[in-house]
């Protein structure tokens, strides 16, 4: 699982990062409970439903290399399959994109499962 994570900045880059995870997260969450409200189709519910549980795990930072690619993936099939809002779904999966590449940050979930620990061997 550690092959995942390109690593766990903190200080400003992490604090970016957050920003960029809830932002998307959010916005997932969002398009995912309004979405089918909206635009009814065939398939909305089974999309939009995924959209919004990698929302979540985005939100939390869990598994966000997955999640971000499950995000990348289901944008860019809401963007080919109906043209109704092209700019926000192409954002997100170039935010879904970006996360799964950049990694969680230290204000994670995925942080405090997966991070790097610190063992301090006594000295003899």
């Amino acid at each position: 699982m550690q092959r995942l994570f390109s690593g766990f900045p903190d200080g400003w880059p992490g604090m970016s990062i957050l920003f960029l995870r809830l932002g998307a997260g959010i916005l997932l969450i969002y398009d995912g409970i309004a979405g089918p409200l909206r635009t009814p189709q065939a398939l909305a519910p089974i999309t939009e439903s995924l959209g919004v549980g990698a929302g979540i795990f985005l939100v939390a930072g869990l598994w966000t290399p997955i999640s971000g690619v499950l995000a990348a993936i289901l944008e860019l099939w809401i963007a080919f399959s109906r043209a109704s809002d092209l700019r926000a779904a192409l954002l997100l999966a170039v935010l879904g994109a970006a996360l799964a590449m950049l990694g969680p940050g230290a204000w994670s979930v995925d942080a405090r499962l997966f991070g790097r620990r610190r063992i301090d061997f006594p000295n003899p």
